[in-house]
């Protein structure tokens, strides 16, 4: 639709000025400037004026030296075509040492506009400064277009805290591209939206890239906040040594291993040791690619807090460590999950947490931290989210966040 509508406009204009102008050349600059995002529409405004200004003087220093020179009639038309070839380089080379290589396709094509189409223009002057307007007025065109919007309210008194999978993300682990250009957008305008999950910050990042979040993300399903754009854990609820320590030696009693979840300064490492178990394999061999990861082979801990621990074996002997866990006490004095693994079938988690660690905890240390009242959540749990989300409508987060987040004003 803005497409259609800057072409419209372009024509418009065109009419204004008598076409006295190409609308063609207009028309290609302002669709340059139709970009998903403000931001990039502007971008690539400036690098079509740099491109433009540069184009249009070596296509006027062209027709200067074409004017003042004889070439016989024979010659004429191989002489022209060899020295516009030669000066494409100059045209190049020029971009390069100013610093402005984004803006060298558009100088190229700016002059072959001048040099090639100039025919039997008897002012060369006007006919540079017409194509560097026909330039100039596509690229107003396109970012006025681009940037205009109805009336909107923004509601910014709103923090909106929405869950990840089965929520905004799709079954194949990721964003619809409706969802990524319109969260992106009201993200850049100022919504204050942020995530909560059980995922790591290392798993979420990978799975949010290019998203442009702003504020701390509740990750480890609440045992820590995570500021993405400072890679810092503002916050952690973590289990003590001692305790720490005495799962350990409940689970080495069992004769299983475990992976143990530890920040240090800031970095997460996560302590382990070889089994003969293929998913546990597996498992490393996958992680440990990630450079937000830090896998290292250890034996036992020192004086680390953890953040929590996790387990996968068999569901049958989950099932028994989850026993042995309750005759211990643990599952009352820790928060204890077990689940299914969707990645591999016929396998079981254990996560172990502080008993805190809860993402309402962490939300309500969030909005405290932010200094906000009011806060709107997305889940896909009956009954404990503001707005539930079903299976399969991962374009509803954003739908509704749209909703509340920038209401139409009435007139």
């Amino acid at each position: 639709m803005k497409s259609a509508i800057a072409i419209a406009v372009c024509y418009l204009v065109s009419f204004v000025r008598g076409n006295s102008g190409i609308v063609f050349y207009s028309q290609l600059a302002a669709l340059w400037c139709i970009q998903m995002y403000v931001s990039n529409s502007r971008k690539n405004a400036v690098q079509r004026i740099i491109g433009t200004v540069i184009g249009a003087v070596y296509g006027l220093i062209f027709l200067l030296i074409e004017e003042k020179t004889t070439i016989s009639a024979g010659k004429g038309e191989a002489v022209n075509a060899l020295v516009i070839s030669g000066m494409i380089i100059v045209v190049l080379y020029t971009t390069v040492l100013i610093k402005k290589k984004q803006a060298s396709y558009f100088s190229c094509v700016v002059f072959l506009s001048i040099v090639v189409n100039h025919a039997a223009d008897s002012n060369p002057y006007l006919f540079v400064w017409n194509r560097f307007l026909d330039t100039v007025i596509g690229i107003i065109v396109g970012i006025g277009v681009n940037t205009f919007s109805l009336p909107k309210e923004k509601r910014k008194d709103i923090l909106f805290i929405s869950g990840l999978d089965d929520t905004l993300l799709g079954k194949n682990d990721g964003l619809s591209d409706y969802s990524k250009v319109e969260l992106n957008r009201m993200l850049d305008e100022g919504a204050n939206f942020t995530i909560s999950t059980m995922r790591t910050p290392a798993s979420l990042r990978e799975t949010m890239e290019g998203i442009r979040l702003r504020l701390p993300v509740i990750a480890m399903d609440g045992a820590v906040l995570y500021d993405l754009l400072e890679n810092v854990y503002v916050k952690t609820y973590v289990i003590s040594n001692g305790m720490s320590k005495e799962i350990l030696k409940l689970v080495h009693e069992q004769g299983l291993e475990c992976f143990v979840n530890v920040i240090i300064d800031d970095m997460l490492v996560i302590f382990y040791r070889e089994t003969q178990d293929p998913v546990h394999a597996a498992l490393v061999g996958q992680m440990r690619r990630s450079p937000w990861r830090n896998y290292v082979k250890s034996e036992a801990l020192h004086e680390e807090e953890v953040v929590y621990f996790m387990l996968i074996y068999p569901r049958e002997i989950i099932e028994s460590f989850y026993q042995v866990l309750a005759e211990n006490g643990m599952t009352d004095k820790l928060k204890v999950l077990k689940y299914d693994s969707v990645d591999y079938p016929g396998y079981a988690y254990i996560k172990i947490y502080n008993k805190n660690a809860t993402r309402d905890h962490m939300c309500q240390y969030l909005k405290k931290m932010l200094g906000f009242e009011k806060t709107v959540t997305f889940g896909s749990v009956e009954g404990c989210y503001d707005v539930v989300v079903r299976p399969g409508d991962t374009n509803k987060v954003v739908h509704e966040l749209k909703k509340r987040y920038e209401p139409v004003k009435r007139l």
